[in-house]
């Protein structure tokens, strides 16, 4: 029999424990009771009726459900060693209701009368409810394994009966995020039967609690699987210990006897946490006593679920330590730095070496020059330039001439470097780009250039000494208006971060970084500061290697590399480099970031690394909360388990989960995820509306806080699971991306009069194979291409829609929203015109090998005229062509030849011409 069978069992069943009188006959009161033949089993318990032992017996016996095929009752005696009897009576509820047991026990209890008439055939119902409750956090482990708790009913004084309902209803919705919900309710009490009746829970905030004790009284009734959370309403039995169901009806089941001040909580540990189940029933206790005392027209967004200390003391589990209050500037840390170990390599770009010392004289030469230029403390500057050593030496140059630096990507679009040039008002440039566009108003230099104008000054003018809260940085997120944003971030939350991690890292001189990312993605924060304030070496990564994982890997491997910084989408395609290379890395830590981490991919690294020699931690961020603010060191256990946690929150940084109101959530329920502390940003840049949406004040605490718009919970001991985005943000290979965004550029191309985005997998588990697919709708049937060009010319790469379908309409749904459920299939392909012949069969080796390749990768068939990146192909998915390419002994192609021989025809030709040259 299967462990659900017996829950089902044992739900369906209820017991009652009698205490004999004298030296009655259990078997012969029994036969005298009831016309079915009943045996009596007799069982001698050594042990007074009162002690440990006898207890644990007569528990054991009434909630040992009845066989499936057998009799609808069971009745075992235990005899004490006191010469006390009790009668443990077990019964099918649908066969045997509470009445019927009832009498039973009063013709046992007060002798003869008529005996009971022959049992009824009926059904056996199964009622154990095999779904989940999402914020439960129950172990799986622990199914079947049945938890109690107890809900005080006092404070509700007689209107306990009225008012249970609705007071668990309540904290049910709450729960729930204050989302349409259900409770289910089993009344033994009425004599309903096995029947089920379900209260959909619906608050509205502007309600009053007469509102929704009315809306409540009057749900109609529907009938169907139970749901997580009911409640049983059971009889009162005098004649001794009953148990309406000896197992939970529902995973969280609330037994109410009528009369009695208190309810007895039952659940099941595989679905609820016992501390979740005992703090929801004080919950329910509180709200119970909120509507008792509330006035009828008092607003229901009034009642709070949890009690204000409760509250207090959530906040404060959710904040990590008060960390000391940060002071100081980045470019005086490094300074500090400098001075300690001024000959020590602090940048590594190509074959350029840069000292501690000469980083510092550079970056004063970057100063003077924008102080000969008379540019103002406090300006922003821009700074364009490819991944070298004059990137790093600028930003640092640009915070000693006390100003804030704007990174921006050589590779992005002419129009948003424009935007950016714009928005953030610059009064100067520094940029190698050739091509940069020209901004009215804004002069552009190159590195080169600007150094000369210092004319050798090095002094540091009106720098302050301290200017913790002055502006360092301001980088550009995605905009859900069509326009990116940008988020300024103060120096001190930078600093802060690093004091929150340098110890737990242990970080320091002896370390060699990477800096992996673009400057204007915030996880390049964490890797130039990250290093260079605590001592250690940045390796600077070209662009071209970043795409290139063996040319990386073997980076790693010569450089020595300790510190690693991954988005997890780009670290899947260096295990599997590490898989096949199988080199020796001095790696001892690994942080992921910029996307959510799924850690069974970790599998096959913790195979050749051990937890112990290379710590693998998940940290969860924003860059309006300065780059990170939760780790989660993940081991193999994290990985067997499939573990979302991304962590506690870092010292001085605070979390807590808020329902649509705003309102405090108790750990396991599901929310939005909410950043106070350190790290929080100071603002938009030139968006005080929407600064005044996100960033708040928190009347609990006191402090600013950042609503994220991502979901997530808290665990019991604090750690967070991030659980995805609220609204229609999402995030592909580490960038934070506004779908709306994206929807706006395209109704700005000619002749679009509606547009969709949605975002699509190939392979659910697999993030490398997503992408963005847009639908468009044209004033006339016509060609796709000059939309595709409109958006590449506006967005950047990981913007750019994968495919661009043409549709006649948007479906939309029931409240005019876009309905992606009934949009087809993205055309992934250019449509050929009629009449076009097929394509001759491939019958080169080697053409062949890469149209099964491209077409393996891209999840559609290739021809040879088909363009990469036209069907969909991505950066990362490059990266695993080319290894697949190397596993079936392909010459090497870097991806740089990769992206100018974009068409399967071309990319053909060069691999053969390279084959040839390698024989």
């Amino acid at each position: 029999m299967t462990r659900s069978t017996i829950e089902e069992l044992a739900a369906g069943c209820h017991s009652l424990v009698l205490r004999l009188p004298g030296t009655a006959d259990p078997q012969r009161l029994l036969s005298a009771a009831v016309s079915d033949p009943v045996q009596v089993w007799q069982t001698p318990v050594p042990a007074g009726a009162d002690e440990p032992m006898a207890r644990d017996r007569r528990r054991a016996e009434s909630l040992r459900p009845i066989h499936q095929d057998g009799p609808p009752l069971r009745a075992v005696a235990l005899h004490y060693t006191d010469g006390t009897t009790d009668l443990v009576l077990v019964a099918v509820r649908a066969v045997i209701p509470p009445a019927a047991l009832r009498r039973v026990a009063r013709l046992l209890l007060d002798g003869p009368g008529e005996s009971m008439p022959p049992w009824p055939a009926a059904d056996r119902p199964g009622l154990a409810h095999r779904g989940r409750l999402e914020w439960g956090l129950g172990d799986p482990q622990l199914r079947g394994v049945t938890g109690s708790a107890q809900i005080d009913l006092t404070a509700l004084g007689g209107q306990a009966g009225r008012l249970l309902l609705p007071a668990i209803a309540l904290a049910v919705s709450r729960y729930s995020g204050g989302n349409r919900t259900e409770l289910g309710v089993l009344d033994l009490d009425n004599g309903t039967g096995e029947d089920i009746r379900v209260h959909p829970v619906d608050e509205h905030p502007q309600g009053s609690v007469a509102d929704f004790l009315h809306r409540f009284d009057q749900a109609p009734l529907t009938l169907h699987e139970p749901p997580p959370v009911g409640v049983v309403l059971s009889p009162a039995f005098e004649e001794g210990s009953y148990t309406a169901c000896l197992a939970p009806v529902f995973p969280l089941t609330i037994q109410l006897d009528s009369g009695s001040a208190r309810a007895k909580c039952r659940f099941d540990q595989g679905i609820v946490d016992a501390s979740i189940a005992q703090q929801f029933c004080a919950y329910v206790a509180h709200l119970g006593e909120q509507l008792a005392n509330s006035a009828a027209q008092r607003p229901l967004s009034g009642l709070e679920l949890l009690p204000h200390a409760e509250r207090a003391a959530l906040l404060r589990a959710g904040d990590a330590g008060d960390a000391a209050l940060v002071r100081g500037r980045i470019d005086r840390a490094f300074e500090e730095v400098a001075a300690k170990q001024p000959e020590a390599v602090a940048l590594l770009a190509g074959e350029e070496e840069l000292t501690y010392r000469q980083l510092d004289e550079r970056a004063d030469a970057v100063a003077a020059g924008l102080r000969a230029l008379d540019i103002a403390p406090g300006s922003r500057i821009g700074v364009c330039l490819e991944r070298d050593a004059d990137l790093v030496v600028t930003l640092l140059g640009v915070l000693k001439a006390g100003c804030a630096y704007v990174p921006m990507d050589p590779r992005y679009p002419a129009q948003r470097l424009s935007f950016t040039a714009r928005n953030a008002a610059m009064p100067v440039i520094i940029t190698s780009a050739p091509n940069f566009p020209p901004v009215p108003g804004t002069q552009l230099l190159t590195p080169r250039a600007l150094t000369q104008l210092a004319g050798g000054r090095t002094a540091d003018g009106t720098r302050p000494v301290d200017g913790g809260e002055d502006p360092a940085y301001v980088i550009y997120t995605s905009g859900s208006t069509g326009t990116p944003k940008g988020v300024v971030v103060p120096h001190r939350n930078v600093l802060a971060l690093l004091q929150a991690t340098a110890e737990d890292f242990a970080l320091g001189p002896d370390d060699t970084w990477t800096l992996f990312h673009s400057s204007a993605f915030d996880f390049s924060v964490w890797e130039i500061w990250g290093c260079l304030l605590t001592g250690g070496r940045l390796v600077v990564v070209p662009y071209w290697t970043t795409r290139d994982t063996e040319e990386f890997y073997t980076l790693l491997a010569e450089q020595r590399v300790t510190v690693l910084n991954q988005t997890p989408s780009a670290f899947a395609q260096l295990i599997r480099t590490d898989q096949r290379v199988c080199r020796d890395l001095a790696l001892r830590l690994v942080i992921f970031g910029g996307e959510p981490l799924d850690v069974r991919m970790l599998a096959p690294w913790f195979a050749r690394h051990l937890a112990s020699d290379c710590r693998v931690v998940n940290m969860f961020g924003i860059t309006e909360t300065t780059v990170h603010v939760t780790a989660q060191t993940v081991t193999p256990h994290e990985v067997v388990v499939g573990s979302r946690s991304v962590g506690r929150p870092l010292p001085g940084w605070s979390v807590s989960i808020r329902d649509e109101q705003g309102r405090v959530l108790p750990p396991g329920a599901s929310g939005e995820i909410y950043v106070g502390g350190a790290g929080v940003a100071s603002h938009y840049l030139g968006q005080d509306e929407l600064t005044q949406q996100r960033f708040i004040l928190d009347e609990s605490t006191g402090e600013r806080i950042y609503r994220s718009g991502d979901k997530g919970r808290l665990h019991l001991d604090g750690r967070l699971d991030h659980l995805g985005r609220l609204d229609n943000q999402v995030k592909i290979r580490g960038h934070r991306i506004e779908l709306d965004e994206i929807r706006t550029v395209l109704l700005g191309a000619p002749h679009v009069t509606a547009a969709a985005v949605v975002v699509n997998r190939d392979q659910p588990d697999d993030p490398a194979s997503s992408r963005i697919d847009a639908y468009i709708v044209l004033e006339t049937a016509g060609d796709r291409a000059p939309v595709l060009a409109h958006a590449k010319a506006t967005l950047p790469d990981y913007m750019t829609p994968a495919t661009l379908t043409q549709v006649t309409e948007i479906p939309l749904t029931i409240n005019g929203k876009p309905d992606t459920t009934k949009l087809p299939d993205p055309l992934t392909a250019p449509t050929d015109p009629p009449g076009t012949p097929e394509p001759e069969p491939a019958t080169n080796t080697i053409a062949d090998t890469i149209l099964n390749i491209w077409s393996k990768h891209l999840n559609t068939l290739v021809n040879p005229e088909d363009n990469f990146f036209t069907l969909g192909g991505n950066s990362l998915l490059v990266v695993r062509v080319l290894a697949e390419m190397r596993e079936q002994n392909l010459p090497k192609v870097s991806p740089r030849q990769f992206y100018s021989h974009s068409t399967a025809a071309q990319f053909t030709e060069l691999v053969q011409q390279l084959s040839e040259t390698s024989h």
